[in-house]
């Protein structure tokens, strides 16, 4: 069974503002750092997202992945790979509750197998700088916009 890594982080904004941000790919390369290109290849009834492409480059990985997307409720979102040329599997979720005054607690777990031979201890370490810096970049873009 494939092994998860989280964390989570408080930004002070409510959850809502804090899914406006997540659920707006287009501006993903404005604040996610390795994200360079998004699009949104087919959205739901309500507008959401359903599938989106990343054109990624993390450095060491560059990779061109297609993501498809399920909202739960105003405060989740979970995804899973469609396709990509370096990845077997990704599985992530942002989970957001609301905490202290105003707040939003944002819960973020990411799951990543790739094609290539790696250490779990390594991919762990890889899926805990890709959550770290994408709740940093959360969290300020979120109360920037305030």
């Amino acid at each position: 069974m494939a092994e998860h890594t989280s964390s989570s982080i408080t930004i002070e904004a409510a959850p809502a503002d804090v899914m406006a941000v997540i659920s707006d790919f287009a501006r993903y390369p404005d604040w996610t750092g390795e994200v360079k290109e998004a699009e949104v290849l087919k959205s739901d009834e309500q507008g959401r997202a359903e599938q989106v492409r990343l054109v990624m480059d993390a450095g060491a990985i560059k990779d061109d992945q297609v993501l498809a997307y399920t909202w739960t409720g105003e405060n989740e979102v979970s995804w899973t790979l469609v396709k990509s040329q370096m990845l077997r599997s990704l599985d992530g979720t942002y989970l957001l509750k609301p905490a202290g005054a105003g707040g939003t607690e944002v819960t973020y777990a990411l799951t990543v197998d790739v094609k290539i031979p790696m250490l779990g201890m390594i991919k762990r370490k890889a899926e805990k700088v890709i959550i770290d810096r994408a709740l940093a970049g959360l969290k300020k873009r979120v109360e920037a916009g305030k």
